[in-house]
């Protein structure tokens, strides 16, 4: 299923030369600007950032906007919120897949609200939506 924006309100822009092995990565507006470079685990030197990460920083940056909505709507603060975000990064059938794993700590509620609220979020997410069924997510909501 294809998820199609009925208005684009913001476009963002960047430009990446060389890639993961050494290349650089920033944004129109220069507010980002990133020396890529694989991971030691992945032959390279681990200086710099690599894709996995980025997509992390954007994907937990979105979900934290999703669950902000999700839970002024139940009138639960979430805004103490930490989430943590893990990418994994392997071999496919084809090429090369990911994973993705999402714990979200909550202060204030218990296990099941804070399950309830990450599902929320996760359906309501515009990251999750766009890989929803090409990537394995797994969310999990703690109270704290």
């Amino acid at each position: 299923m294809t998820n199609t924006p009925e208005k684009i309100v913001y476009t963002a822009h960047a430009s990446v030369t060389g890639g993961r092995r050494g290349g650089t990565a920033r944004t129109d507006d220069g507010n980002v600007q990133v020396t890529l470079n694989a991971p030691k685990e992945m032959g390279g030197s681990g200086d710099g950032t690599n894709p996995e990460q980025l997509f992390a920083l954007g994907y937990g940056a979105c979900f934290n906007g999703a669950l902000a909505a999700v839970a002024k709507k139940k009138d639960v603060d979430a805004s103490g919120a930490e989430l943590e975000i893990a990418i994994g990064f392997g071999p496919d059938d084809v090429s090369y897949a990911l994973t993705a794993d999402i714990t979200v700590r909550i202060p204030g509620v218990d296990d099941e609200t804070a399950q309830g609220l990450a599902n929320d979020a996760h359906a309501f997410c515009p990251y999750s939506r766009a890989i929803d069924g090409n990537v394995p997510v797994t969310v999990t909501g703690v109270g704290a």
